[in-house]
Formats: structure tokens, C-alpha cells, sequence
């Protein structure tokens, strides 16, 4: 483990669970992709959106927002051996080092909803150079070093709360706040330079999918300004089912209900996603739903956007799947 002194204060340690042996989480996963040039900077928070995507606030085309499935603590860097089932590891890395090339051109930063991260309200990291929060446990010592350096944007946390705001939605900020494994995991392969802006944003303690669309459709305006909006969580995570055969069929029909809720006409995916512990086997997949919130948020930014599934895989033998918007 690190000495203490370079441990976050707020670092969470997740203990071993159940069958897996070792301490599961999401990691926020984008891949890498073209980078656009060197960031520039955000419109003021006072400036006015436009909702014509031919002609963005940012000069280029509105941008996708993105579910993705993080996979299981620092698998890109670690062996989970047994418990990441033979070729899994190799499609998700291709899947999330592949889809950032279908991106349109002006991504200027990030911001990530990660399933590692709930408060009273809507709160966003505000730190210029945010710290690591290594929030796993149980694994090797070379997982506590890595090291992510983005800097933060205090001008996109303070548009985030001014668009919450304008909705009528309380929100926070944190200075302190380090990114979490949800973020600096995926980000790393996908930006290992670390030069575009990225901020985390928090899910909602209590985990209403509504308030959470709610969320996704007041931050919509982002897309327009170059921001790459990404929901970091898993479209199954039971972490005691994880690597068990006799889990798969529950896995298997979880998410064959959310491929077809998430590619639903608008109006129907949204009263879907907000009814979604009527799904086939809901709870079975999500004993918690903070892994499946974060898509609650992208699909409210999607808008009237379709949706289509981006990636079909496995991880530790349970179907996982990321979906796509714009």
C-alpha cells in the first residue's frame, strides 16, 4: 500500500467480496482517440447556448454522449487472473481504445459521472490539479502509483452549477475531491498524456433514475461546447456473481432489456430507464444501482438522440454493454 502520506484523506477502501477474491469496482473507461490540439477555453457561464448543432457554441459539431462499462478495479494494469475470463480483457481494450476514432473533431474536455461518487446533491470537483483517489483495496502495490495528471477546469465546474442551476437543481462543489478509479483508469489509456481538461461530477445520493435524467438534461447544453459527457458504470454489477456460471442467464436478461430500453424511441426509453427495477432479473443484476445511474444521466443528455448499442461483451463471464447517443 502507499505510505500514508500519499494516500488521499478521503480514500475509500473497498474489502474483498464474495467469490471474486478481490475488491470489484467500475472504472470510468473512454479510450484514446485523436486528440483535437491543445484545449481552449469554455465559453463564459453567462454565455448563451445555442441548440442548433450545425452551429455549436464550440464551432464544431454537437457531441455523443457515452455509457460505458468500466470493467473491474485497475484491470488495465493489473492480472485479475481467474476472474477475468479468457479474451474478455482484450475485447473490452479494443472496444474503449477503438470507439474514440468515431468521434467528431473539438473535444475540449471531459466531464465524467462516475458510479464512484454520490452526495447530498449534484457536487463537482473544482481542484485545478485534482490528486488520485486510489478507492480499491486488495490489490498489488502498483495500483496505489498510478498516476493521471489532467487538470481540472474550475470555468466547466462553474457552468456545470450554473446549468443545474438554471434547472432548478441544487448542486456543490468539492476542491478537494480526487479522481476516483471510475475516471483516472480509463482515461489514463485513453489520454496517457493527460492534456485535456477532465471534472467529475456526482451521482445523487438516493439514486432517483428521474432526478437523474433530470440531471442529464440540464447539463445537454454541454455537448455544444465541446464537452465529451461520459456516465462511467456497469450494465451488470453483483459483485458476489461475478466469474459464477449460474449467474450468466440473469446477466443475459438484464441486459437484453437494456439494450432494448436504451434504443427506445425517446419518450419510451425515458419512462423505461426511470422503471427499470421492473426489468427481467433487476435486482439480481443490480443489488445497488449506482452503476446503472450514471446511464439515467447520459440518456437525459441524449435528448431525442437514438441510442444504439456501442459494445456487447463479457466481464468475469457476466454480459456487459455500452450504449451511445448522437
Amino acid at each position: 500500500m502507499l505510505p500514508p502520506s500519499r494516500r488521499p484523506k478521503n480514500l475509500v477502501r473497498r474489502r474483498a467480496l464474495g467469490a471474486l477474491g478481490l475488491g470489484l469496482g467500475g472504472i470510468a473507461v473512454l479510450a484514446a482517440f485523436r486528440r483535437p490540439g491543445r484545449p481552449v477555453p469554455f465559453p463564459s457561464a453567462e454565455a448563451k447556448m445555442t441548440e442548433n448543432p450545425e452551429h455549436t457554441s464550440s464551432g464544431g459539431p454537437r457531441l455523443p454522449v457515452i455509457y460505458l462499462p468500466h470493467g473491474g478495479g485497475p484491470w488495465p494494469f493489473v492480472d485479475l487472473g481467474r476472474f477475468v475470463w479468457p479474451g474478455e480483457a482484450e475485447a473490452l481494450r479494443a472496444y474503449l481504445e477503438g470507439f474514440p476514432h468515431e468521434l467528431p473533431p473539438g473535444v475540449r474536455a471531459l466531464l465524467v459521472i462516475s458510479a464512484h461518487w454520490e452526495e447530498a446533491v449534484p457536487t463537482v470537483m473544482t481542484a485545478e490539479h485534482p490528486p488520485m483517489l486510489y478507492d480499491y483495496y486488495g490489490f498489488p502495490e502498483a495500483s496505489y502509483r498510478i498516476e493521471w495528471a489532467a487538470p481540472g477546469d474550475k470555468t466547466l465546474a462553474s457552468r456545470v452549477r450554473q446549468l443545474l442551476r438554471a434547472a432548478g437543481i441544487d448542486s456543490a462543489e468539492d476542491e478537494k475531491r480526487g479522481f476516483d478509479h471510475g475516471t483516472f483508469v480509463p482515461l489514463k489509456l485513453a489520454f496517457p498524456t493527460a492534456e485535456l481538461p477532465a471534472v467529475q461530477l456526482s451521482l445523487k445520493r438516493g439514486l432517483d433514475p428521474a432526478e437523474h435524467i433530470a440531471l442529464g438534461q440540464a447539463l445537454a447544453p454541454l455537448r455544444d461546447e465541446g464537452v465529451l459527457i461520459v456516465g462511467s458504470g456497469m450494465s451488470y454489477h453483483n459483485l458476489r456473481a461475478f466469474g459464477r456460471t449460474a449467474a450468466q442467464p440473469v446477466a443475459e436478461a438484464f441486459d437484453a432489456w437494456l439494450q432494448d430500453a436504451g434504443q427506445a424511441e425517446p419518450d419510451v426509453r425515458r419512462e423505461r430507464l426511470i422503471h427499470w427495477a421492473e426489468a427481467p432479473a433487476a435486482r439480481q443484476a443490480h443489488p445497488r444501482e449506482e452503476h446503472l445511474l450514471p446511464l439515467m444521466v447520459v440518456a437525459g443528455a441524449a435528448g431525442n438522440d437514438p441510442g444504439r448499442v456501442a459494445f456487447s461483451g463479457t466481464f468475469g463471464g457476466m454480459r456487459i454493454t455500452a450504449l451511445h447517443y448522437g
